[in-house]
């Protein structure tokens, strides 16, 4: 099976070990996998300001270039739900794109959940030492209801203690421009969600969402917390003890 990499915004620009942890993980898998010149962002920031004129372009820039894949995958529940979710609803009023969109949102993955509903693979042979604790992000949980696919991962991981900490899908209070016009807000948002993480006394704190990871990571570093925020392709690339 050949597979389409699509490497969202914030880990191209920030965490790009995240990208290369992810297309490992994928050929482990048995998958071919290829990586797309001329990705841009999905479009996902422009509409969520309440730019859907702005957040075309780039919508049908996607299409192009993704329409002949066999299958997409991302590390980002927030980029796949923009697309599989709300691509149709930015050409509602124009049937050829739309028709185009929902047949591209049918072939593009959350990267755990392709593994384990599309391909069946659960374990990766990966190793990490420690005690670990998984937070659902609300794209990936709420937005394409994936909850269970991280943690049957992450429980075949040899060395890792996987815990449940309580309320594991609190928002982080990250929620792109939430977090920018609402800061306050997302800062007592952020200082909930922590106050769970740290009662569990973990090692890592794992998640599928780059975004979530970034807020919740930056929060901890800053309070001098030594938790580490690790995205869940990096634990699976993993086959030495970190």
């Amino acid at each position: 099976m050949k597979v389409d990499l699509f490497i969202p915004c914030l880990v191209e620009q920030f965490h790009p070990m995240v990208g290369e942890a992810t297309a490992k993980v994928l050929v482990r898998a048995g998958v071919e996998v290829s990586y797309p010149k001329g990705q841009t962002c999905c479009g996902q920031p422009l509409y969520k300001s309440g730019d859907r004129k702005g957040s075309r372009p780039l919508a049908r820039h996607f299409i192009r270039l993704f329409e002949n894949s066999e299958a997409v995958v991302a590390p980002s529940g927030s980029c796949v739900s923009m697309v599989r979710n709300y691509y149709p609803e930015l050409f509602r009023d124009d049937a050829r794109w739309y028709d185009r969109a929902v047949e591209l949102g049918k072939k593009v993955y959350e990267l755990t959940e392709f593994l384990v509903r599309v391909l069946n693979v659960t374990d990766l042979g990966a190793r990490w030492e420690g005690k670990a604790v998984y937070h659902d992000s609300c794209q990936v949980s709420r937005a394409l209801g994936i909850r269970e696919e991280p943690r049957v991962l992450l429980q075949q991981v040899r060395g890792l203690q996987l815990v449940e900490m309580e309320r594991p899908d609190l928002c982080c209070g990250f929620g792109g421009t939430f977090s920018l016009q609402f800061p306050a807000i997302s800062e007592t948002m952020v200082q909930e969600k922590a106050h769970h993480i740290l009662a569990c006394g973990v090692d890592i704190l794992v998640s599928a969402e780059i975004s979530c990871l970034m807020n919740l990571g930056g929060y901890l570093q800053k309070q001098g917390h030594p938790v580490r925020a690790v995205h869940i392709a990096e634990v699976l690339a993993q086959t030495d003890a970190p």
